[in-house]
C-alpha cells in the first residue's frame, strides 16, 4: 500500500476495495519445537462426549504404526485425558532446557497428555479455558516430538476453546469426526462438521462408533442404538469415507486395560488409507 493511500485510509475496510496489509488474515499458528519435524497432523473431534473419540484416535494411531509410520498422539483433552490409560502408560514425562520428551508406548507411539505430567492420574484439572488452551499449544511448541510422519490430536468434545485453539494454532491437515448413531448425536455431528468448514479444514472421514452389535450366537448384526445417519451426513458435506465400528465388549476391555495396541479388526483400515492418501502419504 502506498504512502498516499495510507495517509488517506479511513480504516473502514467495509467500504474499501484496496488490497492492503490490514485485509490479510492474521496467522495464529504456533511454531513447533525446534527439535520436532512433524509432517502431517490429523485432528479427531466429536460433537459430544462419550462417543468413543479417544478410542478411535488410539486405534488409528496403532494402525498407522503397524504400517511403519512414525506416529504420535497429542492428547488435547486436558480435563479428561484418557490416552495414557488406553496404552497402559504410567511413566511420567520429563524434559530438559530444550523441552519436554514425550512418553513412548510399548509399540513405539509417542504420547503427550496432561496425565503424563500430573503427580497422580486422578488429580483434577481445575483450570479456566485460556489456561487449558495454553497447555495444548505448549504440547505442540514445548514437546520434543522428533521426526513424526503422522500425528493425531485427540480433541475434547464440542466446538469450544480447545478445538478452536487446535484448528488455529496447529497446522491441521484434516479432521476425523466421531459420532454414535443416535439422531440427536447426528445433529450435533453436523455442528462439528460445520465448524471444520468455517475453519477451512477438510473433513477427511466420519466414524460411526457403536454402529451395530454382532450376535455371538447367530452372527447377525443388530443396530442397538438405531440406524445411524453416517452416509447421509457424509454425502451432504462431501465426506468421502465413512467407517462403522461395532459395539464390541472385547475392544472396550482392551482400551480399559491399557492394551489398545493389541486390538484386532479391519473396521478403520479404509479410513486410514483415505487419510494417508489425502495427506499425501499413500
Amino acid at each position: 500500500m502506498s504512502e498516499n493511500t495510507s495517509e488517506s485510509c479511513s480504516h473502514d475496510c467495509g467500504s474499501c476495495s484496496a488490497d492492503c496489509q490490514s485485509r490479510k488474515p492474521e496467522s495464529f499458528l504456533v511454531p513447533a519445537n525446534a527439535n520436532s519435524n512433524i509432517k502431517k497432523v490429523i485432528a479427531v473431534i466429536s460433537g459430544k462426549g462419550g462417543v468413543g473419540k479417544s478410542s478411535v484416535t488410539a486405534m488409528l494411531a496403532v494402525l498407522a504404526k503397524r504400517k511403519g509410520l512414525r506416529t504420535a498422539i497429542l492428547d488435547a483433552d486436558v480435563t479428561g485425558p484418557s490416552i495414557p490409560r488406553m496404552f497402559g502408560v504410567t511413566e511420567k514425562a520429563c524434559g530438559n532446557e530444550e523441552g519436554i520428551w514425550p512418553v513412548t508406548s510399548r509399540a513405539g507411539i509417542e504420547l503427550m497428555s496432561l496425565n503424563l505430567l500430573l503427580p497422580n492420574d486422578t488429580d483434577p484439572v481445575v483450570w479456566r479455558g485460556p489456561v487449558i488452551s495454553g497447555a495444548v499449544t505448549q504440547f505442540w511448541s514445548d514437546v520434543i516430538w522428533g521426526d513424526v510422519d503422522l500425528m493425531f490430536v485427540d480433541c475434547p468434545p464440542g466446538t469450544g476453546d480447545v478445538p478452536l485453539t487446535v484448528f488455529q494454532s496447529l497446522p491441521v491437515d484434516g479432521i476425523v469426526v466421531v459420532a454414535s448413531p443416535q439422531q440427536l448425536v447426528s445433529m450435533i455431528v453436523e455442528k462439528a462438521v460445520k465448524m471444520a468448514e468455517q475453519m477451512h479444514i477438510p473433513v477427511l472421514g466420519l466414524v460411526e462408533n457403536m454402529s451395530y452389535y454382532v450376535c455371538p450366537s447367530c452372527g447377525e448384526q443388530h443396530t442397538v442404538f438405531g440406524k445411524g445417519r453416517g452416509e447421509e451426513i457424509a454425502k451432504q458435506y462431501g465426506i468421502k469415507t465413512v467407517a462403522k465400528l461395532p459395539l464390541d465388549p472385547l475392544l472396550a476391555d482392551l482400551c480399559d486395560g491399557g492394551a489398545v495396541e493389541a486390538f484386532v479388526g479391519d473396521w478403520l483400515d479404509p479410513l486410514l488409507e483415505a487419510l494417508l492418501e489425502d495427506a499425501g502419504k499413500a
